[in-house]
């Protein structure tokens, strides 16, 4: 069976900032990943060099014919020192998103990946009474940079971002799937609500949204009840706050199986990706359903999707499933816009480099991009819009 996606469909790979371009000196993750016994693995460190090497990962992304590609602005870049902002931090972000524009690709532009300044953490973060004031003065020195870009995602995943802040205050061990994290901290997804809010209003004229790490809450046992209030401060109200939102970007991996007591584990013998996660290709298929069913009206961005696996091949056979269940939901009538692959590079996934999520991979030492089969593969998908 072939399935057809739409003309001007986005089609593309996405990445991070503190992921890919290396030494981000002043922000909060760094700071804690060179503290003194630090429970992290690894640092970031140099990361994938992008910081100096995006052109030639732009040029990957248009041969591979891909249009469109997804990357983070660094808040800890452009303003190190609080109410200073770096001209020439802000002069290279522009050069990025020139760089895509001249090669044809659409830049889709995150503002928040995740990693804040380490002045804004150090002085209470997101739970200071100036958060919100401090992200929109953010958001308005960035905007003028952002001329020519169409999509501009504010905070990503708010919902992990603060289900994280409240696991690591509480220090309960999980199956390591978002969904099976504590609840958001109340007070952060309000907060983080509120900046979302801000910076719409910094953005008139632009296409703005947010992420949401989508977790596929699924009943176990006829546990309905149970899993929807489960899934309700984990993922629906951040949704909801996205209503009148220009677009929602849907990020989706795996699920989580919900019974009456809470998240389960992994299914016994279940197939498993090097993150641990059950591999679970009608994740992406069943997140956008989910969301479209909850925001009617709100185009969606597919702004993640992918697996953390060392076989090439097994990339391909998930990614295939990710799409026959994406292009079966929109022909059901989600109104889907584009996919970016999670990622183009293997980069540091917040802890490790050793789940490898890449279309393409780095060396390490040299910084060598090689591209995979499977980026080949999905480019050709994106030439053609079509899945064989």
């Amino acid at each position: 069976m072939e399935r057809s996606f739409p003309e001007g469909f986005l089609w593309g790979a996405a990445g991070s900032a503190h992921q890919t371009e290396g030494n981000n000196v002043a922000s909060d993750l760094w700071a804690l990943e060179n503290r003194p016994g630090t429970f992290i693995a690894e640092r970031s460190a140099d990361a994938c060099d992008s910081y100096h090497r995006w052109a030639e990962d732009l040029d990957i992304v248009r041969e591979l014919g891909f249009n469109s590609y997804r990357f983070s602005i660094e808040w800890a870049r452009v303003e190190p020192v609080e109410e200073r902002f770096s001209r020439a931090a802000l002069a290279h972000y522009r050069r990025v998103i020139d760089g895509c524009l001249e090669r044809g690709i659409t830049p889709v532009v995150t503002l928040h990946h995740f990693t804040s300044p380490l002045w804004f953490q150090q002085d209470g973060g997101w739970l200071s009474g100036a958060a919100v004031a401090r992200f929109r003065r953010y958001v308005r020195a960035v905007a003028p940079i952002l001329g020519g870009v169409e999509w501009v995602c504010t905070i990503n995943e708010p919902n992990l971002l603060a289900m994280v802040a409240n696991l690591m205050r509480k220090d309960t061990r999980t199956e390591g799937v978002a969904g099976a994290m504590p609840p958001p901290d109340e007070d952060l997804a309000d907060a983080l609500a509120a900046a979302h809010l801000a910076a719409r209003e910094e953005l008139a004229g632009l296409k703005s949204g947010w992420t949401i790490a989508n977790q596929n809450f699924e009943a176990a046992g006829g546990a309905q009840a149970a899993s929807d209030a489960w899934a309700w401060p984990r993922e629906d109200r951040f949704l909801e706050v996205a209503k009148d939102d220009d677009f929602i970007g849907v990020q989706a991996y795996t699920r989580v199986r919900v019974g009456e007591d809470g998240a389960l584990p992994v299914p016994e013998g279940a197939h498993r990706t090097l993150t641990g996660w059950e591999f679970y290709p009608a994740a992406l298929g069943n997140a956008v359903r989910y969301t479209a069913a909850r925001l009617p009206g709100v185009p969606i961005l597919v702004t993640e999707n992918g697996i953390a696996t060392a076989e090439d091949t097994e990339r391909v056979e998930y990614t295939r499933g990710a799409l026959a269940g994406l292009r079966e939901a929109m022909a059901e009538g989600a109104d889907v816009r584009g996919y970016l692959h999670w990622s183009l590079l293997d980069n540091y996934e917040w802890g490790s480099y050793t789940p490898t999520f890449g279309l393409v991979s780095v060396d390490r030492e040299t910084f060598r991009r090689t591209v995979k089969p499977s980026a080949r593969w999905l480019g050709e998908i994106a030439r053609t819009g079509r899945l064989g």
